[in-house]
């Protein structure tokens, strides 16, 4: 029988795909590349695009093909078979890559092509492609010794394996915790997250209401549940998730895997002649050294920390006068700050989820991108799947298709939790100058359709899926055809985040939510009244979520940069002295954070997790063209599009910012939006 993953397809074939097909597909297609790798450089014809580097981007393009529905498998429909053959394969990968990275000849071709007197003659596109390539060839040791290069592929491959335990961990104590609950201990929450409890008890063969650790089901506790033993309850087990501590104490405990990580990661920059991780990070991104990090995100906390211990000092004094809290402890921040938002603006999430059902969303924001693209975004109703949930769209351009996209967005057992985009193909060029069309997947966890009625989303979940279609159009929308530099391939990880920010800023537009909301009952769009209260609320706690975050990137950022220095104590104490310098709430001594912090333990973000913050002065700056000139102003939204989604990482980013802006980017919008005075 043939192998589903080894069958060429414009789109996988999810449901002849099983676990037993990904070792041997892997293995097939490493052999092949690597036999014809060799054989293209032993041709001994000279070194051009078109005779070596176009070739081998063909052969790349299909082992990531293959590798694609894999990985994507095994992170929304997680089993034991499927995580088995995902770790099976990563070693496998991991040796591969680096085989790749510290091939002298395949660099030597590389080098040719850029030493040639043809490379002028390529586009820029292409030069871009190859003087990234020399960069990553140089990062991946291809000039260390016999015995380094062998040391680095074992870091390598210690650190895949690593990854895939540390989310393996996080995902297993999510799913391990589930409480049965009486109607009455939830008391306070809303009747949709009551039948989401009925429906996780019903999914697990049991009578009445059952709390899990997913997501929308723990945030609507943490925000409304009038039971604070609940909360606290609820609150213990979600943040000691994967560690030594809480319900689960020691049973799938991060905490060893932390360490060899942060070990691996110093090990394998001082190999390729860096100080730290931190530094060797930024040899991929915008910033210059890690002194500019460290001033961006101490100058925003110096900017952010007195408006949000004065917004704390406000919440705490709400909480004692009104609601009888003599200390606020970290489970009664959400319930009381959701109090306090509905006492100051009358307006509460709960009250604006009948009019953000998902399929009106979702014409709402193809509407968006049609206004400001000029693309059509139209389902495709029959789709290969692996669960009932996902949807198979289209995206055309004057009726012909430029792009496909799945979109799952409903938390479930064996699913795991946050919100990612994730890719299958990229434009490219083929053979016979056909194109190959970006196909993505975009992926969410918000509560599902229950009783017949559709997902009902809050306002932070429309800006989070607002959020990752701004990824997928960067993905998507891309004009390149070198695989290297299209979409958000070769883009600097600290600006991918510019397009998905982006997109958010319309979520907050009158405009734009007439047509994106609508009740799931009568189809009126959120009345002004709601809509004015919303939009007031905008900035509410704004100073408290920015050091929120710029604690995360602080932390990230100092271990990388500080791990393995004498002076250094621990994980925790680092996080402690952080949270002193830049948090308002303090969590307890007992929470473990870091050991689900996935992003930068088990995701891209290692030393990295800055990105958001300083891609969010990007974006901001970028729609405040939009403020100027018009929120739909069609020329404006033709050169975002062709400046930046178009564009991809055929430049580099500050030169793709320029393009767009006319400028370096300034920070004062990010400050005005965010309520915090310049």
């Amino acid at each position: 029988m043939t192998n589903p993953l080894l069958a060429p397809a414009e789109l996988p074939r999810f449901s002849a795909i099983e676990a037993s097909h990904a070792e041997p597909a892997i293995r097939e297609l490493i052999d092949r590349n690597k036999t014809a790798i060799e054989a293209l450089l032993a041709s001994h014809q000279p070194a051009t695009w078109e005779t070596v580097l176009q070739p081998i981007e063909a052969l790349e393009d299909e082992l990531a093909r293959v590798w694609a529905p894999v990985s994507h498998l095994n992170a929304v429909v997680n089993s034991e078979e499927l995580r088995a053959a995902y770790n099976a394969c990563l070693p496998l990968l991991s040796a591969y890559n680096t085989w790749l990275g510290q091939h002298e000849g395949l660099f030597g071709a590389y080098r040719e092509v850029f030493d040639s007197a043809s490379f002028a003659s390529l586009s820029p596109a292409q030069q871009r492609s190859v003087e990234i390539a020399l960069r990553d060839f140089r990062l991946a040791g291809v000039a260390l010794a016999p015995e380094k290069k062998r040391d680095y592929a074992e870091l390598r491959q210690r650190l895949s394996r690593l990854g895939a335990r540390f989310s393996e961990n996080v995902l297993d104590a999510t799913d391990a915790w589930s409480k049965a609950v009486t109607e009455k201990e939830l008391s306070g929450l809303p009747a949709s997250s009551l039948d989401s409890a009925r429906d996780a008890a019903a999914a697990r063969g049991k009578d009445g209401l059952l709390l899990t650790l997913d997501m929308p089901m723990y945030l609507a506790v943490m925000t409304y549940g009038d039971d604070s033993s609940l909360r606290r309850e609820m609150y213990t087990a979600f943040a000691t998730r994967a560690s030594e501590q809480g319900p689960d104490a020691d049973r799938w405990d991060n905490s060893a895997i932390i360490r060899e990580t942060l070990d691996c990661r110093l090990a394998l920059a001082r190999l390729l002649g860096f100080d730290n991780y931190a530094e060797l990070s930024l040899a991929t991104k915008m910033a210059r050294d890690v002194d500019e990090v460290v001033r961006f995100l101490t100058d925003m906390a110096d900017r952010a920390k007195p408006r949000a211990k004065q917004e704390w000092q406000e919440l705490a004094d709400f909480a004692k006068a009104r609601l009888g809290f003599e200390q606020l402890e970290a489970w009664d921040v959400a319930y009381c700050s959701e109090k306090l938002r509905q006492h100051r603006f009358a307006v509460s999430q709960e009250e604006i989820r009948p009019y953000l059902p998902v399929p009106r969303v979702l014409c709402g924001l193809f509407t968006l991108v049609n206004r400001l693209y000029g693309v059509e975004v139209v389902e495709i109703p029959e789709v290969d799947s692996y669960h009932p949930d996902v949807q198979l769209f289209e995206i055309r351009r004057d009726g012909a298709a430029v792009a496909r996209f799945y979109l799952d967005l409903y938390a479930r057992s064996g699913k795991r939790g946050g919100a990612w985009m994730g890719n299958y193909s990229t434009r490219r060029t083929l053979a016979g100058d056909g194109l190959q069309l970006p196909v993505a997947w975009l992926v969410c966890n918000f509560s599902a359709p229950s009783g017949g009625s559709p997902s009902l989303l809050t306002h932070d979940e429309l800006t989070t899926l607002f959020h990752e279609f701004g990824h997928g159009l960067h993905h998507m929308l891309t004009a390149q055809t070198v695989a290297s530099v299209s979409g958000i391939n070769g883009v600097e990880w600290d600006a991918v985040e510019l397009p998905s920010q982006f997109l958010e800023n319309w979520c907050w537009e009158a405009e734009a939510l007439g047509f994106i909301s609508g009740h799931v009952e009568t189809g009126e769009p959120l009345p002004a009244a709601l809509l004015d209260k919303l939009l007031a609320a905008r900035t509410f706690q704004a100073a408290m979520q920015t050091v929120r975050q710029l604690e995360f990137s602080l932390f990230d950022f100092r271990l990388h940069l500080e791990w393995g220095r004498q002076d250094f104590d621990s994980v925790q104490a680092l996080l402690d002295a952080v949270r002193e310098d830049v948090a308002v709430l303090q969590p307890p001594t007992w929470n473990r954070f870091q050991n689900s912090f996935s992003h930068i333990f088990a995701g891209g973000y290692a030393a990295g997790y800055y990105s958001y913050k300083w891609a969010e002065v990007l974006s901001a700056d970028a729609y405040s063209r939009f403020e100027e000139e018009g929120i739909f102003n069609a020329a404006t939204g033709a050169d975002f599009l062709r400046e930046v989604l178009e564009a991809g990482g055929s430049r580099d980013a500050l030169a793709t910012f320029r393009a767009f802006r006319g400028r370096d980017p300034d920070i004062r919008a990010l400050l005005r939006h965010s309520g915090i005075a310049a």
